[in-house]
């Protein structure tokens, strides 16, 4: 027993209150998913009476994760090498950061709406809503729920010096589930909009205008970082979005089995706020590493990195089993259908171990290659992954599904 528990420690690493304080945020992140889920379980309706308004959810949420994870990836850099700090001045590496992830949210909540009806219209996806439609309900949903996670984004780095904590561990998955939990019923506000039907068209060209005209007022500033994020972010942020589409349109694609279980739209936030999460946090650690000279950027992981890795997989397993337990538990509350504890728990255990190994992949050669490439690994590196992992854990959700005989 106790040679075991030797095993045990040794696979935590020299630091195992990094176990202690992942498990804690990915707890605080599952609870936050757990009532995005109940929120797409219980609007089955609106999602049926507006087709093409689930293609756009995944990358809706995504991008809070990717933007704003990104900004706590570089806040939490900033915090380790000591140039973090809380000012008014918009010229702060604070600030900076701020203005760069508010410029990107409204400029992609508007491409993505553009976006959302071409995959739509790619994929044979037939009788959409409209593209004005579609720009009402993204942008006014990105900057309602931009508003909230970036308060907390900040709030949170700023907490985590004062607790003592790593921030690696704690913004990630806070930040991707915060998302999670304000972008689907922002969405579904949205929506309500689109039924002033006189108001849709002149709002959507209001939207697009400001959209439009907010970058370029950015790029033409004289900050030299503010100008770099949006520069070196936005063709990342933008291919993850296309990414996070299409793992809406697959999920689209398979309504019917969802709505006949809506345990299972339940699931989704969770599990894809788990698998996000997981790589949000070895991602980011792996930045931190890389900058402060811990590891090195080899094809074959060093020691350090190989703790890393596995301290994701000592994460993963309760993780996944916990989504299983909320989203029964929660369906059974509200009264929503399920395949049942057992089959529910199948579905997330299947889906659950191809996403972690995905994002273990991805995680550490996606932060590799973008140091070999001479990129920021905090810009780069966790939106990549968690788009990435939207994807296929969308892939890894629908196979667990399949392989229970719930398709």
């Amino acid at each position: 027993m106790l040679r075991k528990l030797r095993r045990l420690r040794r696979l935590l690493g020299p630091d195992p209150d990094a176990a202690r304080q992942g498990l804690a945020a990915l707890g605080v992140a599952l609870v936050a998913s757990f009532f995005a889920g109940l929120t797409l379980g219980s609007i089955e309706g609106t999602l049926e009476e507006l087709p093409g308004l689930l293609v756009l959810i995944p990358a809706a949420i995504g991008m809070r994760g990717t933007i704003f994870g990104a900004l706590g990836s570089r806040l939490s850099t900033a915090i380790h090498t000591g140039t973090f700090g809380l000012a008014r001045r918009a010229d702060t590496v604070v600030g900076q950061n701020v203005l760069a992830s508010a410029a990107l949210s409204l400029s992609t909540a508007f491409a993505l709406a553009i976006l959302a009806k071409l995959v739509a219209v790619a994929f044979g996806l037939g009788g959409t809503i409209t593209v004005p439609e579609l720009v009402v309900i993204s942008v006014l949903a990105g900057v309602a729920s931009s508003a909230v996670v970036l308060v907390l984004t900040v709030a949170l780095a700023a907490w985590s010096v004062r607790a003592g904590w790593d921030s690696d561990n704690v913004l990630a998955p806070v930040i991707t589930a915060a998302g999670d939990m304000v972008t689907l019923p922002a969405l579904f506000l949205a929506s309500l909009v689109i039924g002033l039907r006189p108001l849709t068209v002149p709002l959507a060209v209001l939207l697009a205008a400001a959209s439009l005209a907010i970058p370029v007022v950015a790029l033409r500033s004289s900050l030299t970082l503010l100008k770099r994020i949006v520069v070196e972010s936005f063709p990342v942020v933008l291919a993850a979005g296309v990414l996070d589409l299409v793992a809406g349109l697959t999920i689209e694609k398979r309504l019917s089995s969802f709505t006949a279980f809506p345990a299972l739209l339940v699931l989704i936030p969770p599990f894809l706020a788990a698998s996000g999460a997981l790589g949000g946090i070895l991602s980011s650690r792996l930045s931190s590493a890389l900058h402060l000279g811990v590891i090195s950027p080899t094809a074959v992981p060093s020691r350090p990195a190989r703790v890393n890795i596995a301290l994701t997989f000592v994460l993963a397993l309760p993780l996944f089993v916990l989504c299983s337990v909320v989203a029964d538990a929660g369906s059974a509350v509200t009264g929503l259908a399920s395949p049942g504890a057992l089959r529910l728990l199948g579905v997330t255990m299947v889906g659950g171990t191809v996403a972690t190994c995905f994002v273990v992949v991805v995680a550490y050669y996606g932060t590799i290659v973008a140091v070999r490439l001479g990129l920021d690994p905090d810009t780069y590196g966790i939106p990549v992954v968690t788009s990435s992992v939207d994807l296929v854990g969308a892939f890894a959700l629908i196979l667990g599904i399949l392989a229970l005989g719930l398709g």
